[in-house]
């Protein structure tokens, strides 16, 4: 099957990250590609000095974005990262190990693990949040108009990794306020598009059931404090992206 070489991918664009960590994180990699749109903070001259290579663009998209990012690559293999995020040292040891050997597959997904607000985050749904992120480019696409893009197999077969992802999300609840406000913009731009109905009760009793769901069921009292937190923005991220795509 040859020799394994592996692009990894980053998009970019004006928000909040330390994309300095995510490509330190990917020593794996035989070449890093850092797909920039209209960053002003400095972050393409971060990534260029830490020896990525930056193709500025025009933005198209979450999806669309990252399927640009790949075909930029020069190797069949790509690891998509967000900018946000960075390998755990047991999941690069692991992807050193694939390398070694030789793929057996044509993807692989690793779970995520989420810090928010200084605690690492490990019910409510939000772990193991397993992610298909490394994969051999003429085998799969991101897909994903709007928003929760993800990568699908057109062919071939996928295996799950033990290391985690690591996902660094909002550092306090003013950041998330303006993540949640973002995404639920693109939701209900999402909910139009399908023609999507939300009768007044759904927009009433969703949410509650978001809360029950994520903070008792699956069990986000354990997370403590934080755990609240994300339980009642979670359900107001549910009553937002309704009444927006309702014309709020």
């Amino acid at each position: 099957m040859g020799e394994m070489k592996i692009s990894a991918t980053i998009i970019t664009c004006n928000e909040e990250s330390n994309i300095a960590r995510a490509i330190e994180s990917l020593r794996c990699c035989d070449e890093i590609v850092v797909v920039d749109s209209g960053s002003v903070d400095g972050r393409r001259e971060v990534a260029a000095s830490l020896g990525a290579r930056v193709v500025e663009t025009e933005w198209r998209g979450y999806a669309k974005q990252k399927n640009f990012a790949a075909a930029e690559a020069l190797h069949d293999w790509i690891l998509s990262l967000d900018a946000d995020e960075a390998l755990s040292e047991a999941l690069e040891a692991e992807i050193w190990e694939i390398k070694k050997r030789g793929p057996r597959f044509d993807g692989y997904a690793a779970p995520r693990r989420a810090q928010y607000c200084g605690r690492w985050i490990l019910h409510g749904g939000w772990y193991p949040d397993r992610k298909l992120r490394l994969y051999r480019r003429e085998k799969a696409e991101w897909v994903g108009e709007y928003v929760h893009e993800s990568v699908v197999l057109r062919e071939g077969e996928a295996a799950r990794l033990e290391g985690d992802i690591l996902h660094f999300t909002c550092g306090s609840l003013s950041e998330h306020l303006k993540t949640v406000d973002r995404y639920t913009t693109l939701a209900a731009r999402d909910l139009v598009a399908r023609g999507a109905k939300i009768p007044i009760g759904r927009l009433l009793a969703d949410p509650a059931w978001t809360f029950v769901r994520t903070y008792i069921i699956r069990r986000g009292f354990l997370d403590g404090v934080e755990g609240v937190s994300i339980a009642w923005m979670a359900a107001l991220y549910t009553f937002l992206k309704y009444a927006k795509a309702r014309g709020g």
